[in-house]
């Protein structure tokens, strides 16, 4: 219920700030910013026909007043209101809002890239940059950027739609210490995002990052073998559709 609830709220914070919401959150923030996106978008379009109507009469009733230039007729008050509107800095405020939830939407819905709102996004980077917490840790090649990230939310879905579905390929390695489980999909897989558990039949697994998979499965998970299990409502659960098959080492 929260991800219907409160989740496409909270979508709208910057990743810092989703990331340090208590666990008791149990949040698909896939589901949930694709509801803020689509809601972001959808009120965005109705503030700008709000705003159209609103600006139209009024600036229309403000020159047929007496207030515009002598001789000017219905059409050319007409047509200077509408240059007025487009120009005017609150339309093209709706506008972006407009186009940040369609990208926002898109990014989660194709590709999983969970994204915020650019304003609470800068403010957090002004809290960082005016407090000091968090230096060092954010890197700046890595900020949000909207609109590349739809570019490649699009060329991930191309991809993805030329692909066949086949099974996942599994590859467990063992050292001394460790079991290593390295899982590479022909999809993409919604909310494995590191560190997360994963229980796969009757063991756990900690998901340690992304590797390079292959032509036929380009999406790559390697995850460490627990050795016990941490039964709980945030473990990912992997059931494959397809029985996936063994690679060799």
């Amino acid at each position: 219920m929260q991800t219907y609830f409160l989740g496409p709220f909270l979508a709208l914070f910057p990743k810092r700030w989703r990331e340090s919401l208590p666990e008791s959150f149990s949040v698909q923030w896939k589901r949930a910013t694709v509801l803020s996106g689509l809601a972001e978008s959808v009120c965005a379009l109705i503030g700008l026909v709000y705003w159209y109507s609103y600006s139209m009469v009024t600036w229309v009733e403000h020159a047929l007043s007496g207030k515009a230039p002598n001789g000017a007729n219905e059409q050319e008050i007409g047509f200077a209101a509408v240059v007025i509107f487009a120009l005017h800095p609150l339309t093209w405020l709706i506008a972006y809002f407009g186009v940040e939830g369609v990208v926002r939407l898109l990014g989660a819905a194709i590709s999983e890239n969970i994204l915020g709102v650019l304003p609470l996004y800068l403010l957090e980077r002004a809290v960082v940059k005016i407090t000091g917490r968090g230096a060092g840790v954010a890197n700046p090649a890595a900020r949000e950027n909207h609109f590349a990230v739809a570019g490649g939310a699009i060329r991930e879905k191309i991809l993805i739609a030329r692909l066949p579905k086949v099974p996942d390929e599994l590859l467990v390695t063992r050292n001394a210490t460790d079991e290593m489980l390295e899982i590479r999909a022909c999809r993409p897989k919604e909310d494995w995002v590191p560190p997360r558990v994963v229980r796969y039949r009757d063991s756990y697994y900690r998901l340690e990052g992304s590797s390079k998979g292959t032509k036929s499965r380009p999406f790559g998970y390697v995850l460490r073998r627990l050795p016990a299990g941490v039964p709980g409502r945030t473990v990912l659960l992997y059931q494959p559709e397809l029985e996936p098959v063994l690679a060799k080492p």
